[in-house]
């Protein structure tokens, strides 16, 4: 990966330059990791209670007539 930096007068790096195939690579890869966690998360929390979609529309639709 071939960066650049941004500095100020005294050389504090400020920002990033990077090539945008590199920064749509980053991009991707934490949106896969943010994907694991939720999925990890639900995982974690899941109690087993529920129920198809296609039964809750069908119990909504006798509730409300």
């Amino acid at each position: 990966m071939k960066t650049q930096f941004v500095t100020d007068d005294d050389g504090k790096k400020l920002a990033v330059i990077l090539p945008i195939n590199d920064y749509k690579k980053i991009i991707e890869e934490l949106e896969d990791l943010e994907d694991v966690k939720l999925y990890d998360k639900a995982k974690k929390e899941d109690d087993g209670s529920r129920i198809l979609f296609s039964d809750y529309l069908k119990k909504r639709k006798a509730k409300h007539g």
